[in-house]
């Protein structure tokens, strides 16, 4: 099978829907031994019961990634990991002038301190072991301006920095970091945006949203050992971009 993780572990972030879900179901599939994060048991639950339905082993470890401690203790609880997905996050849209403190620090607590704080603690045991990947969740939104996606996109947009300075500190050890910049996705958590979120399919040059698995594959993709040279890089799953008329 292409892709093999048998015998390795995997942790993801926001594991119980989206294209957490379909990342951890994919890694599953394949191999690993996937350690769901989240927040909600019943959703975790959802997401073990249909790995384990298709054969695969996961288990669920909860944690606020906006409490540092939590973070660092569910990076104890998730012990030697040699595959880290960086996938949770929030994504709360307004102007600048519409943004108040607590938004602003949650999309940066949430969507960079955590991911931050997880390789710094999983990544030294990569480096020991010579072999690790970790591969970030970012969006379109870090590379193009959109009306109330600022403090979002300068999330997603810091995370493409660290991604690339991971890259280049843990990559001589063979611990390979890279991102996956997602498009217009269709979720759980983009269904509540309704009608204005399907029309961003017409923003794209494949006229459509992408399903998570879609976005999933790319994950895995830049995960196995099948992208094996590629380190450093923000892999492109927007759909392409439309010709201007």
């Amino acid at each position: 099978m292409p892709h093999d993780f048998s015998g390795r572990t995997a942790l993801v972030t926001g594991a119980t829907s989206g294209i957490g879900r379909a990342t951890a179901v994919a890694l599953a599939e394949r191999g690993a031994a996937v350690v769901v994060h989240g927040r909600d048991p019943r959703r975790a639950a959802e997401t073990v019961a249909l790995i384990e339905e298709k054969g695969g082993t996961a288990r669920f470890e909860a944690a606020d990634l906006a409490d540092p401690a939590e973070v660092t203790r569910l990076a104890a609880r998730a012990g030697s990991v040699d595959v880290l997905v960086n996938n949770a996050g929030i994504f709360r849209f307004a102007s600048t002038a519409d943004t108040d403190q607590a938004t602003f620090g949650a999309h940066l607590d949430v969507n960079l301190r955590a991911p931050f704080l997880l390789v710094q603690a999983l990544a030294p045991a990569m480096v020991a072991r010579g072999r690790g990947a970790v591969v970030n969740l970012s969006s379109g939104a870090a590379a193009t301006p959109g009306f109330g996606t600022g403090v979002y996109g300068a999330s997603k947009a810091a995370l493409e920095s660290l991604t690339r300075v991971w890259a280049a500190e843990f990559g001589p050890a063979g611990v390979r970091v890279n991102a996956v910049a997602a498009g217009p996705t269709r979720t759980e958590g983009t269904a509540v945006h309704g009608e204005a979120f399907e029309a961003a399919a017409q923003s794209v040059a494949l006229r459509r949203l992408a399903d998570a698995d879609e976005i999933a594959e790319a994950v895995v993709f830049l995960a196995s050992d099948a992208a094996g040279y590629v380190n450093g890089a923000t892999l492109s799953a927007m759909g392409g971009l439309p010709a201007l008329g």
